[in-house]
């Protein structure tokens, strides 16, 4: 699986969105204050896949990971970056996810209460403890001095995926379309958990904590 990832449109993507990231400096827009609103979004989100709004909660993920792109770029650009805005940005990116796959579980468990759908409930989970553990295996190879980002499905790309195909598809085909992008997020993240912990056992094996 690549490093890269999305990670190859970051140039172009800066370049799109530096003339907004210019307009929130002017006018003194906080970094914080846009990560905060990005949750927000979120939020919304969840709450779109609780009340079935399955196209219009995909656009409001997309939304969401677009406005965690300013949040970062404005600190870097204005000169705000700091350990808690870091800090304070993960975390909420964290409970953006719990919030969306919360919002998920909450769908299936209403939609038609049949046993697929209680299959799905507990993918939804494995979902989410994937995505958890790809960005805890990361920091916490990062506490140790190491520089972890392989795998195919990080933060980004389970943006896209969940997002755009929620957009784009909805419920269609009775709901398979939206089971099938959510299989692929929960066995993706789990197997890029795993490669970053054969990745960290690589570099670190045998190396002394300081």
């Amino acid at each position: 699986m690549s490093e890269k990832g999305l990670k190859i449109l970051r140039e172009p993507t800066y370049r799109l969105i530096d003339p907004v990231v210019r307009w929130l400096i002017r006018w003194r827009i906080h970094p914080n204050a846009i990560s905060t609103f990005g949750f927000a979004v979120t939020l919304l989100a969840g709450v779109l896949y609780h009340s079935d709004h399955v196209r219009s909660a995909g656009l409001m993920v997309i939304l969401g990971g677009i406005v965690d792109i300013f949040d970062g770029r404005v600190a870097r650009e204005s000169g705000l970056e700091s350990k808690f805005g870091a800090f304070y940005d993960s975390t909420l990116d964290r409970m953006s996810e719990v919030v969306v796959f919360v919002g998920l579980a909450s769908l299936y468990n209403t939609l038609r209460g049949g046993m697929g759908d209680v299959v799905m409930v507990y993918v939804i989970l494995l979902a989410l403890g994937g995505s958890l553990l790809v960005s805890y295996t990361r920091a916490r190879a990062e506490g140790l001095g190491l520089d972890c980002k392989v795998g195919l499905m990080q933060r980004a790309e389970r943006v896209v995926l969940l997002g755009l195909g929620s957009a784009l598809f909805g419920l269609a085909w009775n709901g398979l379309a939206l089971d099938l992008i959510i299989i692929t997020v929960a066995v993706l993240t789990n197997l890029t958990a795993i490669q970053r912990i054969v990745w960290v056992y690589r570099h670190a094996k045998g190396v002394p904590l300081e």
